[in-house]
């Protein structure tokens, strides 16, 4: 007996099923001590190997986790979606500067790109066992990925970065292992890795990106996996410089089965140059995708790294979604081919704003940072604080919380659709609501 909850079974299958249910249904609480095996194995007239076999697959399916003598416990729920909801609900009226989303202005019409695929599409119909790959999309990923200097390896084509992270991280890892990721990061990544039942492993960030000391702190900690952004972090906009780049290089070669993941979240809106990490260890992988350059909805990012890795994770597409749509796949090469975005230029407006932005914010005494990207990060005393003020002057900012786990508190500002005649305006009300105010003292 566990507390008042029989666990039952005399087969592996069949305990660990048991406590499955179990976890489900309330009767065993996350963080609850598990009989010893020896004592369960006793209990239910089983060989203590077997309850050793339960335990393990309870383990591997993330229902469980052991800490040597300390015993195996449910593991705490996963947060799937608790980030989702950290944000701000924008009254009529209030500027929304905190999306994320580009500037609808910069991004490329899409009619005649997809009547021209759709086309192709209705003379030679993709249909099931069609490779899954457009050529006309794989050739030119292919030669701009070895123009940027990553490392040669397949191509593949996911529903978007986040698709690929998921499925990179699921076909090398198991529920338990642990990630190391950018504090403040991508708040997407900081709730997709423990949904996997992964455990996240902080990582400071600065201008040129993940801190080389605390990369490596996590790696000796054991941390299996490093995903790093290359370009425009989201929230800080670090970009990772050739000297950064040469330092961790040099740490990842120290911890060669450790898997690498680059999200090249600038790739369309940046014209800062490329210095990848790809190929610093045995298994790594390297994402760009279309959504900030092309458009959100057109869910497609692309995906290459060491043979290995890509082959596994086109197995597991197959068995899910199969293939990203070819007609999509045949768009955003037309739209590729005829030069639908000017990188340099959308690069030039963002990097106008957001350069603006933060010298109009130390004017005001308020340090900022933003160094490529869409998006500019402002550290605060009072976060909770900060975002309320701001709502009530009428510009609605991104809450720091939903991007950071141990990294101090600020708001995440995107200039993608703040005019240039408005960063006065914001910079003041900005400097205002992030200084500590000053109270009221009653006799």
């Amino acid at each position: 007996m566990l507390g008042e909850y029989p666990i039952r079974g005399r087969r592996a299958a069949d305990i660990s099923a048991s406590v499955e249910q179990a976890v489900a249904d309330g009767g065993l609480e996350p963080g609850q001590l598990l009989p010893p095996m020896r004592e369960l194995a006793e209990r239910l007239g089983v060989n203590p190997n077997t309850v050793a076999a339960a335990y393990r697959t309870l383990r591997e399916r993330g229902i469980i986790e052991t800490a040597g003598r300390r015993g195996s416990r449910v593991r705490p729920k996963p947060a799937i979606t608790a980030r989702e909801h950290i944000r701000v609900e924008v009254p009529e009226g209030v500027r929304d500067v905190s999306d994320g989303n580009p500037d609808v202005a910069l991004l490329p019409k899409l009619a005649e790109a997809f009547a021209a695929a759709a086309a192709a599409g209705d003379a030679d119909p993709v249909l099931y066992g069609s490779e899954a790959l457009e050529p006309g999309l794989e050739l030119p990923a292919r030669a701009a990925l070895d123009t940027d200097g990553v490392p040669a390896g397949p191509v593949a084509v996911l529903s978007g970065s986040l698709d690929a992270i998921e499925r990179v991280l699921a076909v090398h890892l198991r529920p338990g292992d642990a990630v190391a990721v950018e504090d403040p990061g991508w708040g997407s990544v900081l709730d997709l890795v423990p949904a996997l039942g992964l455990r996240i492993v902080p990582v400071g960030v600065d201008d040129d990106g993940p801190l080389p000391d605390d990369v490596e702190r996590a790696l000796r900690e054991g941390a299996r996996a490093l995903v790093v952004t290359c370009r425009a972090q989201n929230p800080t906009g670090a970009a990772v410089g050739a000297a950064r780049a040469a330092r961790l290089r040099a740490v990842l070669a120290r911890h060669q089965d450790v898997l690498l993941v680059e999200d090249d979240h600038g790739h369309g809106i940046v014209d800062l140059p490329l210095h990848p990490l790809a190929g610093a260890t045995r298994r790594w992988a390297f994402v760009r995708s279309v959504a900030k350059a092309y458009g959100p909805d057109l869910r497609l990012a692309v995906l290459t790294g060491d043979p290995g890795t890509v082959d596994r994770v086109c197995g597991r597409q197959r068995l899910g979604p199969g293939w990203v749509s070819r007609i999509t796949q045949r768009a955003v090469a037309g739209l590729w081919a005829s030069g639908a975005v000017d990188a340099r230029a959308v690069a030039a407006s963002y990097g106008e704003r957001r350069d603006a932005l933060i010298a109009a914010l130390g004017e005001r005494g308020v340090a900022a940072s933003g160094r490529s990207g869409m998006n500019v990060w402002v550290p605060v005393p009072d976060e909770t604080g900060a975002v309320a003020r701001l709502l009530h002057a009428g510009w609605a900012v991104a809450p720091g919380a939903r991007f950071r786990i141990g990294a101090g508190p600020g708001v995440r500002i995107t200039v993608s659709r703040v005019a240039a005649g408005e960063i006065a305006g914001l910079a003041d009300v900005v400097a205002a609501a992030v200084r500590p105010g000053s109270g009221r003292r009653y006799a």
